[in-house]
């Protein structure tokens, strides 16, 4: 009976592993640039004396889908998303990590930020922006201001850095942010990488997907618990036939 149990019990524990996975997609539904998360599971068989024929499914964490979102028309001057394949580069905690949110703002020092993190200019450095009457951003990354201390000529400031990597190079990290899977440090900018000012992508989350996905996994992890409670009932029906009367 301890067998089924366990196998009951890998289960279950893959299933709530699917569970977390899917809500946290849905609650990110409405997240510029997210990405959404799948759970990875192995199965693996059980070695010793008899047969292989025991199977347990082991948990091989998450993965994430690089499809595109929908670019949605905003009119900001610091909104700018990615056309086709591609990431933004940000600065957190001084290593270079990677998004497809572009809710661009400019702090009060002039630091062009995405959230609380600088976003990084081709050389990699966080970019400064002078004081500005208008700011533009090419479809190249180019980033042009109207300075405010007058004039007409339009001055670049920066680039943003765009990279191009392969998606399965890269993973999530617990903040949102992609990185190197091999933590082979940054990774080269790439000027064929297309932006689109005044645009925000959405997220690549498909709430219908993820609600089904919810359903299944959550039938499958009741069917683990009556596997669990059979493997019970039949212990305690060996150990009423062996107990003296």
């Amino acid at each position: 009976m301890d067998k089924l149990l366990y196998t009951a019990m890998s289960g279950a524990n893959r299933s709530m592993l699917s569970q977390q996975v899917h809500a946290n997609n849905l609650a990110n539904v409405n997240t510029t640039g997210f990405r959404a998360d799948y759970e990875r599971a192995r199965s693996y068989t059980i070695g010793g004396d008899g047969l292989g024929t025991r199977q347990l499914a082991v948990p091989q964490g998450t993965g994430s889908k690089f499809a595109a979102g929908t670019l949605e028309h905003t009119g900001n001057e610091l909104d700018v998303a990615i056309r086709g394949g591609g990431m933004f580069a940000v600065l957190v905690n001084g290593q270079e990590r990677y998004t497809r949110a572009g809710e661009l703002r400019v702090d009060e020092k002039g630091a062009l930020m995405l959230g609380q993190h600088p976003v990084a200019d081709m050389d990699g450095q966080a970019i400064e922006i002078p004081d500005y009457r208008s700011l533009n951003i090419t479809d190249q990354g180019r980033i042009s201001i109207m300075p405010d201390s007058g004039g007409e000529v339009l001055l670049e400031v920066a680039t943003l850095k765009r990279v191009k990597p392969e998606p399965g190079s890269l993973i999530k990290g617990e903040d949102g942010f992609f990185r190197p899977r091999a933590n082979t440090g940054a990774i080269a900018g790439d000027d064929t990488v297309m932006t689109a000012s005044g645009f925000l992508e959405s997220s690549n989350v498909n709430p219908v997907e993820e609600m089904v996905a919810i359903l299944s996994t959550s039938r499958q992890f009741e069917m683990q618990v009556k596997m669990m409670k059979t493997a019970e009932e039949l212990s305690q029906a060996s150990t009423r036939l062996i107990r003296p009367t």
